[in-house]
């Protein structure tokens, strides 16, 4: 029945849809972008928005976004300062009115070709539909490998099935968009979040583009912190598997500190190993300090979240009068 119903609206094209679209420093595309995204999904449906978050840019993009048509729908969110694609989407699912809302990048490498097939997945009762690269064959053999093993550690210390070369390309059903807006996190990793929340769901594969203009602000830095967040935000074995270290390491000691003793009675006292025990002492020491290490990220997103500051701060909002 469900099913129906979302087919027949589909079809009279009362689909409300909210397009979701983070920007950062984007001044040179967002003039040719929106009005083909605003023309792709007039042919969709009479009734959608595009919310354009804008995360703090440092060129015109704010300025660039302000001018463009009215016929492009587009209302604008321009954040007080640089807060991160993760909180810039969050923005975005917490000011869109749509039945349902799709998520995508403003560089032209979602192709605005798959919006269709988003919506018709949609339609066949799916809440979720995520888009999944078919290859990474236009990132770096490093970026591509600490992918790799991004995904598989998060399979292997998680409860959580993160689908492998999926981003936040996306669209999620009403019901979904309520539940992410009812978590109050403030350190937030979207792609796991969407996982968590389950939901009927199916992955539609893509050819990834080339950026029309400018270059990703998503260097290796970028992602390796947002790889910690993502491992932090959902797992507690990074925590349990140092216990554990702890434990061998002692154990070690241990049975170390038997064989010196009955070796030392045996054939008496030998001459003193300076080297093994400068290693032993570094070993050990290097072993606390990374234990620490790990500790302080978790105290770390403790200390953030309690001190309960909001996600984001709005500086100008406009086109939502309308």
């Amino acid at each position: 029945m469900q099913t129906q119903l979302r087919q027949q609206v589909i079809q009279n094209k009362s689909l409300f849809i909210s397009c979701i679209v983070p920007v950062f420093n984007e001044s040179a595309l967002v003039q040719s972008f929106f009005p083909q995204l605003a023309d792709s999904l007039g042919k969709l449906t009479n009734q959608f928005e595009i919310i354009a978050i804008d995360d703090g840019s440092r060129d015109d993009t704010v300025a660039h976004l302000q001018t463009l048509p009215a016929s492009c729908r587009v209302k604008l969110i321009a954040l007080s300062r640089n807060f991160g694609k993760e909180i810039a989407l969050t923005a975005g699912l917490e000011h869109c009115s749509g039945d349902v809302a799709i998520l995508m990048d403003a560089d032209f490498q979602h192709p605005l070709e798959v919006l269709p097939t988003f919506v018709k997945n949609w339609g066949e009762g799916f809440d979720m539909v995520y888009g999944v690269r078919n290859n990474r064959n236009n990132e770096s053999a490093i970026k591509r490998r600490m992918a790799s093993l991004f995904y598989w550690i998060m399979t292997k210390i998680t409860k959580i099935d993160i689908p492998n070369n999926a981003g936040d390309f996306r669209l999620l059903d009403r019901k979904i968009i309520n539940v992410l807006n009812s978590f109050q996190e403030r350190t937030r990793f979207m792609k796991g979040l969407y996982a968590w929340v389950g939901f009927k769901k199916v992955a539609v594969p893509f050819d990834i583009q080339d950026r029309a203009a400018g270059k990703s602000s998503w260097g290796l830095r970028r992602l390796t912190e947002l790889a910690i967040t993502g491992i932090t935000s959902f797992s507690d074995v990074p925590l349990r598997v140092w216990g554990l270290i702890g434990f061998i390491v002692s154990s070690l000691a241990l049975f170390y500190a038997i064989f010196f003793l009955t070796y030392t009675l045996i054939y008496g006292a030998d001459s003193p190993g300076f080297p093994s025990l400068i290693v032993a002492v570094m070993f050990l020491g290097g072993i606390q300090l990374l234990s620490i290490g790990i500790l302080g990220e978790y105290i770390a997103r403790i200390f953030t979240e309690v001190k309960q500051r909001p996600k984001y701060i709005i500086e100008i909002k406009h086109g939502f009068d309308q």
